[in-house]
Order: structure tokens, then C-alpha cells, then sequence
């Protein structure tokens, strides 16, 4: 608990923080904080996903503390714009939001946590760079590049995984690509679809962490003895491919909406079709649990009634209206 309410108040000095410098520190406590997070006694996979993930953001720290020395020397941070020290700081950033094409550490590390520290690297950890990003946009063409290569990497390389926890950083990738377009121009849209895409992959990983699966073999197999959880795991998916009417589409619309506003069309063309690509794996998913037979298992559905996720899931699933009547005026 002691470092779960640290890892917290470090993304919160991050993000709260008007001094660069400041905002380094808060990104160092959450580092420090989650390291001991990810440890396990169960096996030795964690411990080499851990210091994959230290080194890794150990160097995109260093990167981060050197660009603030160097600029403060320079006396030309922010208010004397300097393009090269603020895309060294910016490609650090990415590389600590597992952007393409510096997400070679962020499948690997993924592969080797269990699925509650994936759902802490997935969305949590996530938040200060991306703030802080927010904060330092101001190289639209360099984002736009950082955008169309995480589109297409995760398009390419999620294919043909059978890892379900490769499958969903790959899947991160792709929404880190929306995300960083979200915040071109309207940068509010940026908070309602992190917002949106936390809840749904806490669904998915709630159902995968309940069954205690981790590839698509195993997924098939527990599927097939339940119809509600096949069910909300379709729904689920569909939903993170951005598929109407499921909720999942309702950012992806906002961020369409906004970017062809400002005749952003041929990264919007890159988004969409980069979408079509990963909602093509998710479909071949879905439809080979669809079409297996089944016998239905009465123990495992008395066991997973008590797991309380399918109100939930139900909720997420059926919130595109919701949402849709709320932000009809954006």
C-alpha cells in the first residue's frame, strides 16, 4: 500500500507541477514506486520484465534531466523555443509512453507481468507522459510522424501474436496513436478518451485475470464454458477496436470529428485505416470463440457469478448513448 500511494502521488506531482524539474522528480517516484509493484516470488519472468522496464526508463529519465540542464543553461526553455532540445525531450517522453518506434521495450515487459501490473502499465502509467506531452505540443509534424508509425506497428506487428498480453500492448500502441492525435488541436478530447480506454481494458483484463488466461488457446477453452462471459469478452473487444455501437467508438469519433476540422484527412485515413487493421484481429478472435461448440460448465458459472464484473461490464458496453446525449454539445 505504502508504494501503491506513492506511485500515485508521483504521477500527481507530474502532473500538477509548473517546474520541469519538478515534473521529472514526480516521473522518478512513480518509477521508483512501481518497481517493487511488479516483483513476484512465483517465477523469474516478472524479474526480467522488471529490469526491462527500469532500464528502459531509467535512460528516457536521464534523457529527460539532461535536456532541462542543458535548456536552463541555455536559458531557452519554452519561451525561446529550441527545436532540437524540445524533440530530445519529447522522444523521451514517447519512449516512456511505449510509442512507436520506441515501444521495443513495451511488448516484452508486458509478456512478463501478470495481467494487474499490465493493467497499471496500460493505463496508469500511461497518465504523466502524456500529460506532459500535452503540455510541450508544439511540433505538430514531428507528432504527426510519431502518430502514422505507432498506427502502423501496431496494425502490423499485433497480427500475428497469440500472446493475449502482446495482443493488448500492441492494442495500446494503436490508442497511444489516437491519443497523441486527440491533442493536435483539442486537447480536452484527450482526457475523455484515456478516460474511455481505461475502463475498457480494466473490463478485459478483469476477465482474463478472473480466468487466469494468457493465450488464445487457453481463451477458447474457458470461453466455451461460459455464454455470459463470451459474450461480454465480444462485447469488450469489439469495443476497444473502436466497432459502433459500442462505446469504444465514441473517442475515436471525437477524435475523427476534430481532426478532419482541421483538414487533418490524410492522418485521419492513416487512423482509420491503421483501426481497420487491429479491429481485423480482434474480429478473427471473437468469431473463432463464436463458432466453436460448447458444453456449459454449471461450476464455472456459479464460480465467476461472484467475480461481481458483468454489471460492470454491461455498463461500459451499453454507455455509447450515454455518452453520446452528455457530449452532443463538445
Amino acid at each position: 500500500m505504502l508504494f501503491f500511494n506513492s506511485l500515485i502521488m508521483g504521477t500527481m506531482i507530474s502532473i500538477s507541477s509548473y517546474n520541469w524539474f519538478m515534473m521529472w522528480i514526480g516521473l522518478e517516484i512513480n518509477l521508483l514506486s512501481i518497481i517493487p509493484l511488479f516483483k513476484s516470488h512465483l517465477n523469474s519472468f516478472p524479474v526480467e520484465a522488471t529490469l526491462k522496464y527500469f532500464i528502459t526508463q531509467a535512460l528516457a529519465s536521464t534523457i529527460i534531466l539532461f535536456t532541462i540542464i542543458i535548456s536552463m543553461n541555455l536559458n531557452e526553455f519554452l519561451y525561446n523555443y529550441n527545436y532540437w532540445l524540445m524533440m530530445i525531450l519529447n522522444s523521451a517522453l514517447l519512449t516512456k509512453l511505449g510509442a512507436a518506434p520506441f515501444h521495443f521495450w513495451f511488448p516484452e515487459v508486458m509478456e512478463g507481468l501478470n495481467w494487474l501490473n499490465s493493467l497499471m502499465l496500460l493505463t496508469w502509467q500511461k497518465l504523466a507522459p502524456m500529460i506532459l506531452l500535452m503540455y510541450n505540443l508544439n511540433m505538430s509534424m514531428f507528432f504527426s510522424m510519431i502518430i502514422i508509425m505507432s498506427s502502423i506497428v501496431s496494425g502490423i506487428f499485433g497480427i500475428n501474436q497469440v500472446s493475449l498480453r502482446k495482443i493488448l500492448s500492441y492494442s495500446s500502441i494503436n490508442h497511444i496513436a489516437w491519443m497523441l492525435s486527440s491533442m493536435l488541436n483539442m486537447k480536452n478530447i484527450l482526457l475523455i478518451y484515456f478516460f474511455i480506454y481505461s475502463i475498457i481494458s480494466i473490463n478485459i483484463i478483469l476477465i482474463f485475470y478472473h480466468l487466469n488466461i494468457f493465450f488464445i488457446p487457453q481463451l477458447f477453452m474457458f470461453l466455451n464454458k461460459n455464454k455470459m462471459i463470451k459474450l461480454l469478452f465480444i462485447f469488450n473487444f469489439f469495443s476497444l477496436g473502436g466497432l459502433p455501437p459500442f462505446l469504444g467508438f465514441f473517442p475515436k469519433w471525437l477524435v475523427i470529428n476534430n481532426l478532419t476540422e482541421n483538414n487533418f484527412f490524410n492522418l485521419s485515413m492513416i487512423l482509420i485505416i491503421s483501426t481497420l487493421i487491429t479491429l481485423f484481429y480482434y474480429i478473427r478472435l471473437t468469431l473463432s470463440s463464436m463458432t466453436m461448440n460448447y458444453e456449459e460448465s454449471l461450476i464455472f458459472v456459479s464460480n465467476i457469478k461472484k467475480y461481481k464484473i458483468i454489471i460492470f461490464n454491461m455498463i461500459s458496453i451499453l454507455s455509447l448513448i450515454i455518452c453520446t446525449n452528455i457530449f452532443s454539445n463538445f
